[in-house]
């Protein structure tokens, strides 16, 4: 279980993120909620340990979690909203490179790696392409091949559907419902509405750094009047 206790964060004074509180289980999702600017991609780089954090504590499994080492011990992983790709190598190299350099996997075990990934992501046709070449849809798979490469236990992903055609939510959706189904732990920072709709997760609606309102995606579906901030949020962005 991954538990947050009492984040707070402040960029020249101002606060982005106010004493924020959960828990995730293994193979559950958490989505954030919010406009631009309320603090959740600021959460979801702390946890990356691409933003300090000025107090608070995050635990994974009852031991702390060292921020400062994320980047070697590669406990969590961040699939970021502009992907964040290696556009000059190829897609299979996005996967490889990483694994030999990083991991100091050699060449072999790594090509072996990234062809069971691309296999399971659909883009096994599209290893020897660069990455640069691929649609939207397709680098976000490979960015989220890329993450699972590195044996994350918590996967974080910015803004995933930000980038894309409304019409690829649904399978975007898929991708990260089987992120939690294979047990991962799950924290979707988003505005999209339609994304929301279609995963089974814990929403937490952040306003000006806090958390306002949290439900259960199907307690929201059956029961919208019990979570007005939610819903009014919701009304205002269909």
């Amino acid at each position: 279980m991954l538990k947050i206790n009492n984040i707070n964060k402040s960029f020249n004074r101002k606060k982005i993120l106010n004493d924020i509180s959960l828990s995730v289980e293994k193979g559950e999702i958490a989505l954030f909620l919010g406009s631009s600017g309320v603090g959740k991609s600021t959460l979801l780089r702390i946890l990356n340990n691409l933003e300090t954090v000025d107090r608070g504590t995050i635990s994974l499994d009852d031991t702390t979690l060292n921020l400062a080492t994320i980047n070697t011990t590669h406990t969590v992983g961040m699939v970021f909203q502009h992907f964040n790709l290696f556009d000059h190598l190829t897609v299979e190299q996005n996967i490889t490179l990483p694994l030999e350099r990083v991991l100091k996997k050699k060449p072999a075990d790594a090509h072996s790696i990234a062809h069971k990934l691309l296999e399971r992501y659909g883009l096994i046709e599209q290893k020897n392409k660069y990455a640069a070449q691929l649609s939207g849809g397709q680098k976000q798979r490979l960015a989220i091949a890329r993450a699972l490469a590195m044996e994350p236990k918590i996967i974080c992903l910015d803004e995933p559907t930000s980038a894309l055609d409304p019409v690829l939510t649904s399978y975007v959706a898929n991708n990260i419902q089987q992120l939690a189904t294979d047990g991962y732990i799950v924290l979707v920072a988003s505005h999209d509405i339609d994304l929301l709709k279609k995963l089974n997760c814990t929403i937490y609606l952040m306003s000006e750094g806090s958390i306002i309102e949290t439900a259960q995606s199907q307690e929201l579906h059956n029961n919208p009047d019990r979570f007005p901030r939610i819903k009014k949020f919701i009304a205002g962005h269909e």
